[in-house]
């Protein structure tokens, strides 16, 4: 089951208190003091590992507790550290504090560690409190309480490219004819709920990341339909490849219906973050083998309206598919080796008035 949020406790060991005690030794009768300090506290991390993908397994464990550090002895003796814990989160996972909303951590690539509750300090025995003044001193510290929080973890998954639009547009037709991902297809909205990751390959050995999202309808950015709750995962994109059904437009008027489909989209993901809106996208007229020359010939208007790449494919009839996923491929190439080129907010048109 694909889970991509989670609530979680997390509580560090408290430290071990340092030990009274004596020296007694066989000729010795007032030997001086040699309690020993406490052991820390164990704390807790956590460290992002590629092999997992889903938040599902804090569905059921929801508190993670380190150990105690153990209390000082005799001779000197320090206590032993506490056990630390670790928790294993998919690499993408945002690590939020549940009560203030802020972010701790971002764990972005693979090994990233962070810890987010530390230890108590283990206390000093008595044989720290000696002086020339109080050589039989009778006190030691208590162990320091170990730190506690209550975590929200957001996972946002990476891929190198998002396939968004419409619900039925044809994205998981799309992911499944250029990967080896296999979602669920059917002729209804909404068959896509949860994020579908699958890895393209282009020029023999080359490789990205395409993500198939559930479609998005007007109003997402405010919680309707799936909304929010997947918008997220486009964050993390390069690149958006935003499709277009052309065989849905309208034939009367497949102009206003292209430019209509296009800004509705353009205008979610303006409503949910600005420089996700301006992140450089491509646009794709896909069904164009049961499409008119009229509809396609729209959403080619659309696109250089915006100044944006146009691709006519088809998913199903995996036409046009290898033209697109090469240019992917190539631009992606040419991205890691600038900054993220973006494209300016006051050239996204917004939807056209009803």
């Amino acid at each position: 089951m694909f889970l991509d949020e989670a609530s979680i406790q997390v509580v560090a060991g408290d430290g071990g208190n340092g030990c009274v005690a004596f020296r007694r030794a066989k000729g010795e009768p007032h030997g001086g003091p040699n309690g020993g300090d406490g052991g820390d506290g164990g704390s807790v991390r956590i460290h992002a590992d590629e092999n997992f993908n889903t938040l599902y397994p804090f569905r059921f464990k929801k508190r993670f507790a380190a150990g105690r550090g153990q209390h000082g002895m005799g001779s000197n003796c320090t206590g032993k550290k506490g056990f630390d814990v670790d928790i294993t989160v998919p690499v993408g996972t945002l690590v939020k504090d549940a009560d203030s909303g802020e972010v701790l951590a971002d764990l972005a690539e693979h090994g990233q560690t962070f810890v987010v509750v530390t230890g108590g300090r283990g206390g000093r025995g008595n044989q720290h409190f000696a002086t020339p003044s109080h050589r039989t001193p009778r006190r030691a510290e208590p162990g320091g309480e170990g730190e506690r929080r209550a975590l929200a973890l957001e996972l946002k998954l990476l891929a190198d490219v998002a396939l968004v639009g419409f619900p039925n547009a044809g994205k998981s037709t799309l992911i499944s004819a250029i990967s080896a991902a296999r979602p669920k297809i059917a002729d209804y909205p909404f068959t896509t709920l949860v994020p579908n990751l699958g890895v393209v390959s282009w020029e023999r050995y080359k490789t990205f990341v395409a993500a198939d999202v559930p479609g998005l309808i007007e109003g997402a950015s405010e919680g309707h339909g799936l909304g929010i709750r997947f918008l997220r995962h486009v964050e993390r994109s390069r690149l958006l490849c935003h499709l277009v059904d052309a065989a849905a437009l309208d034939p009367e008027d497949p102009d206003a219906a292209a430019e209509l489909a296009v800004s509705v989209i353009e205008a979610e993901l303006l409503a949910f973050a600005p420089e996700l809106a301006a992140r450089e996208r491509v646009l794709c007229a896909n069904k164009i083998e049961i499409a008119s020359d009229a509809q396609v010939a729209a959403i080619k208007a659309a696109a250089r309206r915006r100044g944006l790449r146009f691709f006519a494919i088809s998913g199903a009839a995996h036409k046009g598919l290898d033209a697109l996923v090469t240019w992917l491929g190539s631009r992606l190439e040419a991205m890691r080796a600038k900054p993220v080129p973006v494209l300016p907010v006051e050239s996204i048109v917004p939807p056209a008035e009803q």
